[in-house]
């Protein structure tokens, strides 16, 4: 009979959620957020954005179609997860293996069993929170309360430059800065014709107008903008020299990736003086 090990997720507002461990057999610290998504787990937990944070799934069936390595946005970065209830025997003709195997393999420690209805509602109240997934409530919670996310910019954003092609008749070159990109970005824009050369975060901007792209984006990413101090200072050397553009929530990006990359598109077009704008 499968015995499952009891853990708790405590917050730094005190709140004490008790439930059974799932994944890693370890403990972490973490930005607690939520995420409303019915499905689509996969691309939440291999989302850059997450860096540094637990993510409590508010849908409260978990895990039903497996593990799928061709459906991942990126690498796995978040620091643990939340759920109602964790699928230990998907359906799925493409799956691998099991949401619970996938957590290990990645070495993140989650909780399942508790009421995420009651903390979603607690974490949208009172905003976003620090909390702790572990084997055994501490005494202080003076470790939760100074959590900080910090570097994770440097932790997923790709490591050298890489270029993906078109998928049809290239149209324009786009640089892509990747603070944390979404695979799915740069599938979206192939499929527009664009060619896409992602630069690492640190990339110096002269070295990117070098590449003479037609645009510039600037990807979403993790963590506190204000700390990425060099980040900053190459985007404003970038302002005026390429067209730039990009997403202030990826989520909505993502939703609205038609219009965003058309509108993106068109902007470049307009730059460049194409014969189809005037």
């Amino acid at each position: 009979m499968f015995r499952m090990k009891k853990a708790y997720l405590i917050l730094s507002n005190g709140a004490v959620f008790e439930g059974f461990k799932i994944g890693a057999d370890t403990e972490c610290i973490g930005e607690t957020v939520f995420t409303t998504g019915m499905c689509g787990y996969l691309e939440t937990l291999t989302d850059p954005s997450y860096a540094g944070q637990i993510v409590v799934q508010t849908f409260p069936l978990i895990g039903n179609y497996g593990v799928i390595p061709a459906d991942f946005e990126g690498k796995c970065a978040v620091r643990g997860y939340v759920v109602r209830e964790l699928c230990r025997h998907p359906s799925n003709f493409r799956s691998e293996y099991t949401l619970d195997e996938f957590l290990k393999r990645e070495n993140v420690c989650g909780i399942c069993g508790i009421d995420t209805r009651a903390l979603t509602i607690m974490l949208r109240s009172e905003g976003v929170m620090n909390g702790k997934i572990c084997d055994t409530p501490p005494e202080s919670l003076d470790e939760i309360r100074y959590y900080r996310v910090k570097g994770v910019v440097a932790e997923v954003s790709s490591p050298a430059p890489a270029v993906y092609p078109a998928e049809s008749e290239e149209k324009f070159k786009v640089a892509l800065i990747d603070y944390g990109a979404k695979a799915n970005i740069v599938r979206c824009l192939q499929k527009r014709g664009c060619t896409v050369e992602t630069f690492p975060y640190d990339t110096p901007a002269e070295k990117i107008i070098e590449a003479s792209p037609d645009g510039i984006m600037l990807s979403n990413g993790p963590g506190d903008p204000a700390e990425n101090v060099f980040c900053i200072e190459q985007i404003k050397k970038l302002i005026g020299k390429k067209p730039l553009f990009g997403s202030k929530n990826l989520e909505r990006m993502l939703l609205w990736s038609v219009i965003v990359l058309d509108i993106a598109i068109w902007m470049i077009r307009l730059a460049l003086h194409d014969p189809l704008i005037f």
